[in-house]
């Protein structure tokens, strides 16, 4: 089967995976890490992408999304990829690819689901076992809407500020959220639709959607030959 393009439109939340190849570290110091993250912020600018979350893992990382424009998204995405991998090969004195292939994303319906993204970023830790509480993890957006840091990477999407009328509110609305969890169904729902690369979103929203590009957005009809099950990202 032909590989789909990627599901990019303008204004829409978009949530980004990119992988390690072979699984492997593509941090190794808390340099690198600092380096990547501001290599993400700056590109986001420079493309005019909002970026509105994100947790770094020692060998692969989560993105939200935002982009002005069709292109932002995959010339963001270009760029950090291409000068991440050559200062990460200058400073440990490799060569050769550092990523798995193209990065993994999907569209966000942004009432339904973007919220509910945040939430799975800030819990990627603590599913791999790295803390107990995200808060503890000191390289995603969660601190940042906790009220525990100010990250000036972050836009602030409309959405989080719906959840009270001040920021001590809001973010001890959001802190509730992330404490709350998220069913199975809502988190396979979420790496399913990124790793497959189709619409996160309800019927309506996917319906709209499907008018506004000829690429197909969702799965196919039931009957057809089943897909292998996603890994959890």
């Amino acid at each position: 089967m032909a590989r789909l393009p990627r599901l990019t439109v303008a204004g829409y939340p978009h949530h980004v995976i990119q992988r390690g190849n072979n699984r492997q570290d593509i941090v190794r110091s808390d340099a690198d890490r600092e380096f990547l993250l501001e290599l993400v912020g700056e590109s986001a600018r420079q493309h005019q992408v909002a970026l509105n979350g994100y947790v770094l893992m020692d060998n692969h990382f989560h993105l939200l999304l935002t982009p002005e424009t069709v292109q932002g998204v995959p010339l963001m995405m270009q760029a950090v990829g291409r000068r991440y991998v050559r200062y990460f090969n200058d400073r440990y004195h490799r060569s050769g690819t550092l990523w798995e292939g193209r990065y993994k994303s999907t569209l966000v319906q942004t009432e339904r689901y973007l919220l509910a993204c945040m939430v799975y970023l800030d819990l990627n830790p603590v599913r791999a076992g790295l803390v107990a509480d995200p808060k503890n993890h000191l390289w995603s957006s969660h601190r940042h809407y906790i009220g525990q840091a100010s990250d000036r990477r972050i836009t602030t999407p409309p959405v989080y500020w719906g959840l009270g009328n001040t920021p001590f509110a809001r973010e001890a609305a959001y802190t509730d959220l992330v404490h709350s969890g998220q069913t199975a169904a809502e988190q396979g729902a979420i790496t399913d639709a990124t790793l497959h690369g189709w619409a996160l979103g309800d019927a309506a929203f996917a319906a709209e959607l499907q008018k506004r590009t000829p690429r197909r957005i969702a799965r196919g009809r039931p009957g057809r030959p089943a897909s292998r099950p996603p890994e959890d990202p």
